[in-house]
């Protein structure tokens, strides 16, 4: 898939302000894992999605165009502690809101730094979406920051720690944005689910 067009469309703090119009791939994670810098990467074009250095930016759901088809949709990141304790609830309202019952999500993108051994606030959030049924796959980010042979110990290990409760693996997506490590595989993932819709 070639991405000719991404434009912001709208951000959004509950699910009634958000379009429902085309179908959407979201994307989530802990706070600061790198959703906007991928955003930008798959999109090629680098301040659409804002990024920054610090975590918890990111507090509305943001739905960007593309292609005139389809959205992509940046939300917020969970498990950030240095908010207030009503925002993070905020937070997890939006995203729990969106995940349940947003009516065009077609998938969903969790991300993980492949850095960091499995995180306890991940996999729980990945075993909610399988008792959920929500359909997702997995992206590891700063795959640039590992050797190789790190990178693929790491991704080993965290599927190996999936299949203790999972029989089947979700789809796992290796990515850096500063090298543009897994953009084709995830906009020919998300082409052919666009053909499914």
């Amino acid at each position: 898939m070639n991405i000719t067009s991404a434009q912001f469309r709208c951000s959004s703090s509950k699910l009634s302000q958000m379009p429902d119009d085309r179908p959407e791939f979201a994307f989530i994670g802990r706070s600061n894992v790198g959703k906007s810098s991928l955003i930008n990467m798959l999109t090629d074009r680098p301040g659409l999605a804002k990024v920054s250095g610090q975590p918890g930016k990111t507090r509305l759901a943001n739905h960007f165009l593309i292609n005139g088809a389809w959205y992509l949709v940046d939300l917020p990141g969970y498990g950030y502690a240095r908010v207030a304790r009503s925002r993070r609830e905020e937070f997890s309202k939006l995203i729990r809101d969106y995940i349940m019952r947003g009516p065009r999500l077609h998938f969903l993108f969790v991300l993980v730094d492949s850095r960091l051994e499995p995180q306890r606030i991940d996999l729980d959030f990945i075993r909610m979406l399988g008792e959920e049924g929500i359909p997702f796959g997995i992206v590891f980010t700063k795959g640039d920051k590992l050797s190789a042979d790190r990178l693929a110990s790491n991704v080993a290990h965290y599927k190996r720690r999936l299949l203790e409760e999972w029989e089947e693996l979700p789809p796992v997506f290796l990515t850096s944005s500063e090298k543009k490590l897994g953009r084709d595989g995830i906009l020919s993932f998300i082409g052919e689910s666009l053909n499914d819709c």
